[in-house]
């Protein structure tokens, strides 16, 4: 007993020592190892269709709650809203799914490209937390641990974007609108 006393009183030492902490969460090379941690791990699950899913549930959430919430004001009128995992008829896995009666030229590129509205989410977590979270190692590694779940199921999958452009009216409309913000917002 007296060594795994030891042994957690070298651990709480090194965790808590204000120059690993400083090193650790000031140094990028950390951080990137971090997240290729996070990856392979969640990359390792992918044989089994459940475990991936324990996984991947957080993100799926977030992912297709967009999808749900962005088709709801705009009027793409969700049908369903799916996060159960499935395979497709070629293999792959579904995490989740959201479907909609009324996909229009206006509303389809929004719907469908709504994960990435979790970016700037991510963005003000970021600010948030390092102005008002007493920062530890393991706050460090959970703060790397939810930035990667926002970020990663921010992006839209290929049925997305297939969705969103598969309008050309839309397409035109929504790029006349991002040019004229560009030109005269930014």
């Amino acid at each position: 007993m007296d060594f795994i006393r030891l042994l957690l009183q070298k651990i709480n030492y090194f965790i808590s020592d204000p120059q690993i902490l400083h090193m650790v969460i000031n140094n990028r090379f950390f951080m990137i190892v971090f997240v290729i941690v996070l990856l392979k791990f969640k990359y390792a699950t992918y044989s089994s269709l459940w475990l991936s899913a324990l996984i991947n549930v957080p993100g799926t959430i977030l992912h297709e709650t967009m999808h749900f919430l962005v088709g709801l004001f705009s009027n793409a009128r969700p049908t369903s809203f799916d996060l159960f995992p499935r395979r497709d008829g070629f293999g792959n896995y579904v995490m989740g799914s959201v479907g909609f009666r009324n996909i229009t030229s206006y509303n389809a590129i929004p719907s469908a490209l709504a994960p990435l509205f979790l970016l700037p989410i991510g963005y003000y977590l970021n600010v948030w937390y390092f102005s008002n979270i007493n920062i530890s190692i393991l706050n460090y590694i959970l703060y790397i641990l939810l930035q990667t779940i926002i970020i990663e199921n921010a992006v839209p999958s290929s049925t997305d974007f297939k969705v969103a452009f598969s309008y050309p009216v839309g397409v035109i409309l929504y790029s006349f609108v991002a040019v004229f913000c560009i030109v005269y917002l930014i």
